[in-house]
């Protein structure tokens, strides 16, 4: 330990993390320790000397990035349903792996030539099928597509054509010569899940409805008309309808992974080797090492 502080060993390895990409090959990178056996280091060597010049033959491969997600690991084992943000992580898992192995499947790279990086990629899973799926199902904000299934695309038209119905109603009335001088000011907004109007307090009575909150200051009181308390009832329940169907949708989207379950353990431990493997061939450039 002494003659590894002397030669700041550490700071050498703490080099090679900013190089990895995923935690799971930085542990490996700030874990790496000297090694007596010979056929390990020959391994070591070897499939660094391999990335190096697979870097120079075809430049750097894709970035790999993606989240060890143990918890959604387990609930795959166990049929469980996958929060969308572990369906997304595993979909990119899925993704990157297809990357990485159209990087290495060129016609003018000699397999015989890359030995260990040839199992590598030759080992990783890809599944079209599922990550065109999710990808049309889910967006990049974590929010579930209209055209995920045909129910929800109904449910979420029938929620367009009420809500616009409800702001026309509120529209006419906050601009009509009976209520335009109890309201505090032309604003249609939301409280409770209710379309509500802000309505001057000492106008409250004016306006027949119910009453859902009120200002900082009290001088303004939310009230939903009686005129669209029916609309906004049947928007709660589409609301309502709306949540179940994305919960069949994710449950859905979840079972596409369970029967592959072990080739993405794979992939993440391939993927995280990969990524330690690169990150030691961009500092061996870096500093020139052979």
């Amino acid at each position: 330990m002494e003659v590894l502080e002397k030669l700041e060993y550490n700071k050498i390895l703490e080099k090679l993390a900013v190089y990895c990409s995923t935690e799971l090959a930085k542990e490996k990178a700030l874990n790496l320790g000297p090694s007596t056996k010979t056929e390990e280091v020959q391994k070591l060597i070897s499939e660094t000397t391999e990335a190096v010049n697979l870097i120079y033959r075809c430049s750097t491969p894709p970035k790999i990035e993606f989240e060890d997600d143990k918890y959604g690991i387990k609930k795959l084992e166990n049929s469980g349903v996958l929060s969308i943000k572990a369906i997304l992580n595993f979909t990119k898992i899925l993704t990157i792996a297809q990357e990485q192995k159209s990087y290495f499947e060129k016609d003018f790279i000699d397999n015989a030539e890359y030995p260990i990086l040839t199992d590598m990629f030759s080992n990783l899973y890809t599944n079209s099928g599922i990550t065109q799926k999710v990808k049309k199902c889910i967006t990049e904000e974590i929010t579930i597509e209209d055209n995920a299934s045909k129910n929800l695309l109904n449910i979420r038209k029938k929620q367009k054509n009420i809500e616009q119905e409800i702001r026309q109603k509120l529209t006419n009335m906050i601009h009509s010569a009976n209520y335009a001088k109890y309201v505090q000011e032309s604003l249609i907004t939301i409280r409770n899940d209710r379309y509500v109007i802000p309505v001057k307090e000492e106008y409250r009575t004016q306006v027949k409805g119910f009453v859902h909150d009120f200002s900082s200051s009290g001088s303004t009181v939310f009230i939903e008309p009686i005129a669209i308390f029916d609309l906004n009832n049947e928007m709660a329940d589409l609301k309502v309808e709306e949540n179940i169907e994305i919960e069949n949708i994710i449950a859905e989207l979840s079972n596409l992974f369970y029967p592959y379950v072990e080739e993405i353990k794979r992939n993440i431990e391939i993927l995280a080797n990969l990524d330690f493997i690169f990150a030691k061939a961009l500092y061996a450039k870096e500093i020139r090492g052979k």
